[in-house]
């Protein structure tokens, strides 16, 4: 039977036990905080960073793995665990280098080992809704599914896998650049909460509330609306040292949908760093009649 091996990077948020469990194989991303040049989950964790950012006066700057890493962890697959095929699935393109980078390593594999398949994949989304299609390939790949079917399968799963979170402040977003230092300030005077998720690739904002509770609410909204009354999902929810904010949100959620699986996941700090501690929301995907049967 022909190997396969799923690949993609500590951006996905992936669980580190569901990683275990579905023997997916994980590229760090760099985190440059001063003169330190930080492994995103190996050199760095998750409650150390958070503490540390939430008294940051400026914020580190983040680097997708190069082509060597990729390389090299292609290569292992190949020559130690005598894997003949890889789908590598990484962020969107359009927010980072990751992908172009797992392409580049694909091209130098393939000049040292032309027989080894790689199937490299632009999930056009971040957090866990690209970890979402990393792991219901790496169990397609375990339930001895083709290359072919598994890409088919992620590929299906990009236009309908969402993610919508908020923050707990623009601090963040001011720090990196991303919105100027008005309408940091004047968010924070009317406690707005906004909305984001990504579509087609880049985040766009999806509304606004005037508390966590009341974004929450509209969460599930869209959820609800996106799906249907009843509709059938498969959900993360996610956060960066908020876990009792996920569980409200949980609970909202499950009030409305069918929810035929869940799970909690923190951010990588690489994510965190962009959004901030008490970042909180959720990535789901809808679930067709023959997924469910397959779960």
């Amino acid at each position: 039977m022909t190997k396969i091996a799923i690949v993609t990077d500590s951006t996905a948020s992936i669980p580190e036990w569901l990683m275990a469990e579905l023997h997916i194989h994980c590229a760090a991303y760099y985190v440059h905080r001063g003169s330190e040049v930080l492994r995103d989950l190996v050199t760095i964790q998750r409650d150390e960073f958070l503490q540390w950012l939430a008294t940051a006066k400026t914020l580190p700057t983040t680097a997708c793995p190069g082509p060597g890493d990729y390389f090299e962890i292609y290569k292992r697959l190949a020559d130690e665990d005598g894997v003949d095929e890889i789908v590598s699935i990484h962020i969107s393109s359009k927010t980072s280098g990751a992908y172009q980078a797992a392409s580049l390593a694909k091209s130098m594999l393939k000049a040292s080992l032309p027989q080894i398949r790689v199937e490299v994949v632009d999930s056009l989304n971040a957090s866990l809704c690209h970890g979402w299609m990393v792991i219901e390939a790496a169990r397609a790949a375990l339930a001895g599914k083709s290359l072919d079917s598994i890409v088919a399968q992620v590929r299906r799963m990009i236009p309908v896998t969402q993610m919508i979170q908020t923050a707990d402040t623009l601090r963040y977003l001011y720090m990196g650049g991303r919105i100027g230092l008005a309408k940091w300030l004047a968010a924070e005077a009317l406690n707005v909460k906004p909305l984001i998720g990504v579509r087609d690739g880049v985040v766009v904002p999806l509304g606004k509330a005037r508390s966590r509770l009341q974004a929450y609410k509209i969460m599930a909204d869209l959820v609800e609306k996106a799906v249907g009354v009843g509709g059938k999902i498969k959900v993360a929810y996610v956060h960066a040292g908020a876990q009792l904010e996920v569980e409200k949100i949980k609970q909202m959620i499950e009030e409305r949908l069918d929810v035929v699986e869940s799970f909690f996941a923190e951010l990588s700090p690489a994510l965190a760093v962009h959004t901030g501690p008490g970042t909180a929301g959720l990535c789901y995907f809808p679930v067709t009649a023959e997924e469910d049967s397959d779960a």
